[in-house]
């Protein structure tokens, strides 16, 4: 592994735990109604699993086990995204507050929506390799 790609997976990882620990800020602030109390078990789920599932897919034993992982990756960060925005809509905490884990949500989807492109197209270049030209 290149070093360059080492310090970035370190980046993105430490920002997925960075985003894990304030989502956890955000779930137990959350009103201990019903309503408050699903919502927190639910994104408290899946805005922790990103990191988790991360750092299990630096560990993967081929690169489709690596892409799986990133795609579970992406998948619990729009399924928190969604929470989010249910919890923005109650106005529970204030709009600056949601407008910033929001955005660093948004950022996050989009980091992993690229990197599983482009894991999918080298996994596809290397099954159908173009034939040289005679």
């Amino acid at each position: 592994m290149e070093k360059n790609s080492e310090v970035e997976n370190q980046k993105l990882e430490d920002r997925l735990i960075d985003f894990a620990s304030r989502i956890i800020d955000v779930t137990e602030k959350l009103p201990k109604t019903p309503a408050g109390k699903h919502l927190a078990g639910q994104l408290l789920r899946s805005g922790t699993s990103p990191a988790l599932n991360y750092g299990e897919a630096l560990a993967a034993e081929s690169k489709e086990d690596f892409l799986h992982k990133l795609k579970i990756c992406t998948k619990e960060l729009r399924e928190t995204l969604i929470c989010l925005k249910l919890i923005a809509k109650r106005d529970w905490f204030s709009q600056d507050k949601m407008a910033e884990i929001l955005k660093e949500n948004n950022e996050l989807v989009a980091i992993f929506v690229s990197s599983t492109k482009r894991v999918s197209e080298s996994i596809q270049a290397k099954k159908h390799p173009k034939k040289a030209d005679p």
